[in-house]
């Protein structure tokens, strides 16, 4: 007989030390907190807002940057010397630059030019560097040159996000909605809305719904210039130019896209989620970003047909991040009105239809 050994036990200890590390950081993080979105309570129908924002790295992303290290520790592609690279428009890379500090390693993120100058300098506050691409669909090319060049690894979020994390349950999002909701009025929400940047998120959650036998449905609000809503209506591989709305859209249908789990798709106008991201902190004196926008804008199109309908029930959406990253742009009048976004007539709308 012949056997060739490669077990190195001063790497096995290293990972095991660093997935104990990383599951350390979830034990502390806790859970997110669900807010109820002021809608009269006569509607006969509430809408909640999952406050992702809370995390540790401000983000939905610090999930899927979680998910991610500890597959790549788990099959062995991250060792105790390993670069670790991401292409990324921002919160992601700001969540995995946390957890590679975490671990020791160096992280380097591949990302447009056109990110947010706050995310690129949470991302060099936890050590992190910035590889900036000028042309958004270069960043899947350049994060694989930039691995083999330094022996590092490729998280590519967009091809394992779905596969990163266990959605059968393991205090998942979608499992945390559920339970979160359970002393509701209606504990099972008719809809979950969100939207998708690598698509895992609407995967995990889409696969949950299905595996526990709910009969709530899957809404995807997606942004202008994204493949994603294009694609799933036609069927076809399309692409985009891309989406202005940071973390959700992408310009081509990523790997981790899951469309069979998908119930339904809005697309959303730039203006109308910028609007909706305003209109929310209006109402709930809560800063957030432009995809949380994109989310709300969509769940109040599902809040409108329900009431239209005389139909009672719940819808949940999410808090992805915090609008304190967008100061320069969706916050940002000057910026709005360089890139031809008038948002009144939309914020005008979302007003009248609180007070409907």
């Amino acid at each position: 007989m012949k056997h060739v050994d490669r077990h190195d036990p001063g790497i096995r200890a290293w990972a095991a030390d660093a997935i104990l590390a990383v599951e350390a950081d979830a034990n502390r993080s806790c859970d997110t907190h669900l807010h109820v979105f002021p809608l009269p309570s006569h509607w006969g129908v509430d809408l909640y807002l999952k406050d992702e924002s809370v995390h540790p790295t401000g983000s939905l992303k610090h999930r899927l940057a979680r998910s991610l290290f500890l597959y790549g520790l788990a099959n062995g592609w991250i060792g105790p010397t390993t670069t670790v690279i991401e292409a990324s428009s921002g919160s992601t890379a700001v969540s995995e630059a946390y957890f590679a500090r975490l671990l020791g390693l160096p992280f380097i993120a591949v990302m447009p030019a056109t990110t947010s100058p706050e995310k690129r300098e949470i991302i060099e506050f936890y050590g992190g560097k910035c590889h900036l691409v000028s042309d958004p669909g270069a960043i899947y090319e350049e994060s694989r040159r930039l691995a083999e060049e330094t022996g590092g690894h490729y998280m590519d979020q967009f091809t394992y996000a779905e596969r990163a994390t266990d959605w059968r349950g393991n205090n998942n999002i979608a499992e945390s909605i559920f339970q979160q909701m359970s002393h509701e009025r209606h504990t099972e929400p008719a809809w979950i809305v969100v939207g998708a940047g690598t698509g895992g998120t609407s995967a995990t959650i889409g696969r949950y719904i299905r595996y526990r036998r709910h009969t709530t449905r899957l809404c995807v609000a997606d942004p202008e210039g994204s493949a994603f809503f294009p694609s799933w209506i036609s069927g076809d591989d399309l692409t985009g130019p891309g989406s202005r709305i940071e973390g959700i859209g992408r310009p081509r249908v990523e790997p981790s896209f899951l469309p069979t789990v998908i119930d339904r798709m809005t697309h959303v106008p730039d203006a109308v989620s910028v609007a909706a991201m305003h209109w929310v902190k209006e109402v709930t004196r809560r800063d957030v970003g432009g995809s949380t926008g994109t989310n709300v804008a969509a769940s109040m199109e599902i809040v409108k047909e329900m009431r239209a309908r005389g139909e009672r029930g719940s819808v949940v959406t999410l808090i992805c991040d915090g609008g304190e990253r967008y100061r320069d742009t969706y916050g940002n009048d000057q910026w709005l009105a360089e890139t031809g976004l008038d948002i009144e007539p939309h914020l005008a709308e979302f007003r009248r239809f609180l007070l409907s």
